[in-house]
Parts: structure tokens; C-alpha cells; sequence
């Protein structure tokens, strides 16, 4: 059985600090803060300015880490129970959830929320029940 950890006060300052930079990618350069459209950019940006900011926060996103390490000396435990197969499978499902569904959890469920779009309304309640019975089905009915 996979055991979940209550990590509340992690939870809540990551949220605060994606809330944040979401905010501030707004008010800075005016554009909504969706992790794939802003890897996507990256890979075909429209011009080096727009490079440069989703580089930028990019690297922001996967440094958590070595901010850790910074602040406690320590590498956060890293703990991965599934295989390299099931992980190349998920990502390939996700990349098709986010191209079909216009938009990742972080573009529509922090961003569009704020903005009250219903599109996103729809997207984010619609990644929620997917999520809701992905989780049912392999922790009771496959027994992972």
C-alpha cells in the first residue's frame, strides 16, 4: 500500500508560492502561468525576451531542492515507487490530457479559477474526477 503523507505546512507554503509567482507572472508580463504552455514556450519560443522568462521560471520550479539543501544541509528524501515504464506511460497520458484539455491543473486550476473561467471550472473539475478515480481504481480495485 502506498502511504500518502499529511504534510499540511509544506502544502500551504507551496501553494502560497505558486499563487504568488502566478500573480506576479501576471502582473509583470501579463500572461497566465500554465507549466505546459510555459514548456511548450521554451521549446518554440516567440522571441528571446519570451525565452528568457520561461527559462527563468522553469528553473525556479525545479529548484525547490537545492533550496532545501541550501536552507537544511539536507536533500529532501526522494522516494519513487513505480517503474520508469509507468512513469514514460503517465507522462504520455498527461501530455495527451493537456493537449486535449487546452491547458494544465496549474494554467486552469490556479489561473483560470482566479479569473472565474468557466472553461477552466469545467478542465480543473474534470482533471479532479479523473484524479479522484485513477486513485480509487489502483488503490481498491488493482490493489497498488
Amino acid at each position: 500500500m502506498i502511504e500518502t503523507a499529511f504534510t499540511p505546512l509544506a502544502s500551504l507554503v507551496g501553494g502560497v508560492l505558486i499563487g504568488l509567482a502566478a500573480t506576479l507572472l501576471m502582473l509583470v508580463a501579463g500572461r497566465v502561468m500554465g507549466a505546459t504552455g510555459v514548456l511548450a514556450g521554451i521549446v518554440q519560443p516567440a522571441s528571446a525576451q519570451d525565452f528568457g522568462w520561461r527559462v527563468a521560471l522553469l528553473a525556479g520550479m525545479v529548484s525547490g531542492p537545492a533550496v532545501v539543501w541550501l536552507i537544511s544541509g539536507d536533500m529532501p528524501a526522494l522516494q519513487v515507487p513505480n517503474s520508469t515504464a509507468a512513469f514514460v506511460i503517465g507522462g504520455l497520458i498527461v501530455g495527451f490530457g493537456v493537449t486535449f484539455g487546452s491547458g494544465c491543473t496549474s494554467g486552469h486550476g490556479v489561473c483560470g479559477l482566479a479569473r472565474l473561467s468557466p472553461r477552466s471550472l469545467a478542465a480543473t473539475l474534470t482533471f479532479m474526477a479523473c484524479a479522484f478515480v485513477t486513485v480509487f481504481v489502483i488503490r481498491h480495485v488493482i490493489g497498488g
